[in-house]
């Protein structure tokens, strides 16, 4: 017994190399001679003494089965093949081939989801129900309230639920399939699921609640991107869109390149009234480049307008009664009011000066924009006889892309901020 004792005391003490005895040298110990006395068990250690190892998460072995870098590497291969959805599904195809067990999908589907953009599949429903495929079957279903309640497998529900908000992110309604993949890899009383009966509630009722919406995929040719973003800036049926000039590129006779920028205006009938009645006095200003972005393309477009009327200037002109019946423009109400009563507010009105136009350019500078002036004469004789001022910020490129950096044409930066003037 006093050999069972000391393999006891190294085993609980951790020494683990030490404490590996065969059944065959127990035995020895308590039967020397070879008897047929029931010989000792084999001793086995616990993993008590590993507490304080570091563990290895497969970061620091690129080869590692359950690395994210392995993962990574077969979406970098097939993007050097071809950036399609095929090579996409192809490389899905491979991982579930490669194991039975579908070893590491929860690495795998992460990083699927970071290389939807780059094989251009990120708004394609079927791609997501193969991600979603990718799952083992029936294995984190609960099979009691108990395993409902404290979220059985956490990891994989947590990844279906970033899968489904990225479906969200990108507009994408999941589908029928989508359902039934979720029940059968996590049952009908779990998070996915709950997200999934979220996405099929609000989608039907907000996605076309939007009455100015965005075309998903934007026009290539800037003339037609021009009239989009014009259109959608002056909300105006009425309004007019105009090419004052086309683009155009030339070799001149000396051999040096000619290129001309388009010049894309817009202008309603009412604009064109008030600038018939504005004070031939006073300036009119051409400001900008002003920001617009349409989806992750930002256009810039400028602004014909004119300082606030002074309130000494300004004469009421009376409303027309009959000009909307449904909603009227001034109601005239005598409400009975206690005299404690205070209606004032506290509001900082900023009065904006009248907007003649709109126009868009390739080029943001001054003789560029001077065309559309004389381009603006024809219809509105009124600037022939009215000063223009131009108040022009450090021109940026016209059409610019997310995550791009704006250039400032050379010869601007050293200019003041508040840009170059010039009477007409």
């Amino acid at each position: 017994m006093n050999c069972a004792r000391r393999l006891a005391r190294i085993a609980i003490r951790g020494f683990a190399p030490y404490a590996r005895v065969t059944a065959r040298e127990s035995a020895k110990c308590l039967n020397p001679y070879g008897s047929g006395v029931q010989t000792l068990r084999a001793f086995h250690v616990g993993f008590g003494h590993l507490k304080d190892q570091p563990v290895s998460r497969g970061d620091e072995h690129p080869g590692h089965e359950g690395s994210l870098v392995t993962h990574d590497s077969l979406f970098e291969q097939a993007a050097v093949e071809a950036q399609t959805k095929a090579m996409f599904n192809r490389v899905l195809e491979v991982f579930v081939r490669k194991d039975i067990r579908r070893r590491g999908h929860v690495e795998f589907i992460y990083a699927a989801l970071r290389k939807m953009p780059e094989f251009g599949v990120e708004r394609d429903i079927s791609v997501y129900n193969k991600l979603l495929d990718v799952f083992p079957k029936e294995v984190f279903v609960p099979r009691n309230f108990i395993q409902r309640m404290f979220n059985h497998y956490p990891r994989q529900q947590e990844c279906a639920v970033q899968l489904l908000e990225q479906m969200e992110n990108y507009g994408i309604l999941p589908n029928v399939e989508t359902k039934v993949l979720l029940v059968q890899i996590f049952g009908e009383k779990s998070h996915p699921m709950r997200k999934y009966q979220r996405l099929m509630y609000w989608f039907p009722k907000f996605m076309h609640a939007n009455p100015y919406p965005v075309p998903r995929d934007l026009p290539q040719d800037p003339l037609d991107l021009a009239r989009l973003s014009l259109t959608r800036v002056a909300a105006d049926p009425d309004a007019c869109v105009t090419v004052y000039q086309m683009p155009y590129t030339d070799v001149s006779e000396t051999g040096a390149d000619v290129s001309l920028p388009y010049i894309v205006g817009i202008q309603s009938l009412e604009q064109r009234s008030l600038l018939a009645k504005h004070d031939a006095s006073r300036p009119v200003f051409v400001e900008g480049p002003f920001p617009l972005w349409l989806r992750k393309t930002c256009v810039h477009y400028y602004v014909l307008r004119a300082e606030p009327v002074p309130p000494e200037e300004k004469v009421q002109e009376p409303v027309d009664p009959e000009r909307s019946f449904f909603y009227p423009l001034e109601l005239n109400l005598d409400l009975e009011r206690d005299l404690g009563d205070d209606d004032s507010f506290d509001v900082d009105e900023v009065e904006e000066g009248p907007i003649f136009a709109m126009c868009m350019a390739s080029r943001g500078d001054q003789a560029t924009l001077a065309k559309w002036i004389a381009g603006l004469q024809q219809t509105n004789p009124m600037l022939s006889r009215v000063p223009t001022l131009f108040r022009l910020e450090s021109a940026p490129r016209e059409i610019q892309r997310a995550g791009e950096s704006e250039q400032v044409e050379p010869g601007l930066e050293d200019e003041p901020p508040h840009r170059q003037a010039m009477k007409q």
